[in-house]
């Protein structure tokens, strides 16, 4: 039986991956990676879970909870209760939306918002005082305590950046009146309509009150701010208290980002990225782009088009894949990212997201090192 507790707010867009993805990771090439990660971390107003009408007057929300009370086995009468409050959130629908002018990307302004000093002291606060956890999580999930902080860190700041968005008025604007204008907007209307199934079905089992609970614009929750499927099916009480609480329990938190990556098929001691050498000109470019980040090329494979490698990568067994971090105005940088590298980026697609978490989780290791 599913237990589960709810306390404060979360707010990053957070875990939202399914399991075989790589195709609608195609479809999302074009997906601005360096877009609005200040608007994700941002906190809302504090009057965006008031605002809106009533999302019951959407006629197809009446005709859904007639056939969903049946279907998903939620008590008719706690359902209307609960969806007579729910709200349809105008500013939920616009962040939403891509950039109508959307700025050239670059790494190295992206990188500036997470690698920086108060968020790399918190987060060695954070690992000093969850550090016995920290390593039962690595011991047990196989993933290293500094990814794991990496994470946290950029998706709230070890809790500190919330969002003040009802959870359920904003999986409900976008499960009902997601924007026609997004470029796919019917694929991503239907992922809404299921977390939001899946939200109604974590909260009607645990008998929290869904009108309590606070997030992101996209539904995120949590210290690692998971979308309700990935809580149903990833989260854990790592902290053995007979409930998962990804709000108020840090060891939850912490064990559930570890069973994430393990259930991405995390490599233990396999490095997320190696260093590459590109020669203009000598190196084929539209074959080694071609599969974007998913790890396609031996390492023999892909010195033999051009792209040198040296040390450790030349005897990487796994397929690499070369990663673009565009610098605006600037030359790109480039590194060959393993399937590590991509399992972070199961969590939020985007390389830059990938390569933010790294770098953070870098940085974090080295103040433990030189603060010990």
């Amino acid at each position: 039986m599913l237990s589960m507790a709810w306390h404060g707010s979360a707010q990053a867009q957070g875990a939202k991956a399914p399991a075989d993805q790589h195709a609608q990771h195609k479809a999302q090439k074009h997906k601005k990676k360096n877009k609005a990660a200040s608007a994700r971390h941002q906190r809302a107003p504090k009057a965006a879970a008031a605002s809106g009408s009533p999302l019951n007057q959407n006629p197809e929300l009446t005709l859904w909870a007639q056939e969903a009370a049946t279907r998903l086995q939620l008590d008719p009468v706690w359902l209307d209760k609960t969806l007579a409050q729910v709200r349809r959130l105008p500013l939920v629908e616009k962040l939403v939306l891509p950039p109508a002018s959307p700025a050239a990307k670059d790494w190295g302004a992206y990188r500036a918002r997470f690698i920086e000093p108060v968020r790399i002291q918190a987060g060695q606060r954070f690992w000093r005082q969850h550090q016995a956890t920290l390593e039962r999580a690595e011991r047990d999930y196989g993933v290293p305590a500094a990814i794991i902080v990496g994470i946290i860190g950029v998706e709230t700041l070890y809790g500190q950046n919330t969002g003040n968005f009802r959870v359920v008025d904003a999986l409900g604007t976008l499960a009902f009146h997601f924007p026609k204008a997004h470029p796919r907007a019917a694929e991503r209307q239907v992922f809404f309509r299921t977390e939001f199934e899946q939200f109604l079905l974590l909260t009607s089992r645990s008998g929290a009150d869904p009108l309590a609970i606070r997030g992101s614009y996209a539904g995120a929750m949590g210290l690692p701010q998971f979308m309700p499927s990935s809580w149903a099916r990833l989260a854990v009480d790592f902290d053995g208290d007979g409930r998962i609480d990804l709000f108020g329990s840090a060891a939850d938190a912490i064990g559930s980002v570890a069973n994430y990556f393990k259930a991405f098929q995390w490599r233990p001691g396999m490095p997320t990225h190696y260093p590459v050498t590109l020669t203009p000109g000598q190196t084929d470019m539209d074959t080694l782009m071609a599969p974007d980040i998913l790890p396609t090329f031996s390492a023999a494979s892909f010195v033999g088009k051009g792209a040198a490698l040296e040390g450790a990568a030349l005897s990487h067994p796994g397929p690499l894949a070369l990663i673009e971090l565009r610098n605006g105005p600037n030359a790109p940088s480039y590194v060959a990212g393993t399937e590590n590298f991509y399992a972070i980026t199961r969590y939020n697609w985007s390389s830059y997201y990938a390569m933010a978490v790294i770098e953070l989780a870098d940085a974090v290791t080295r103040e433990m090192q030189n603060k010990p």
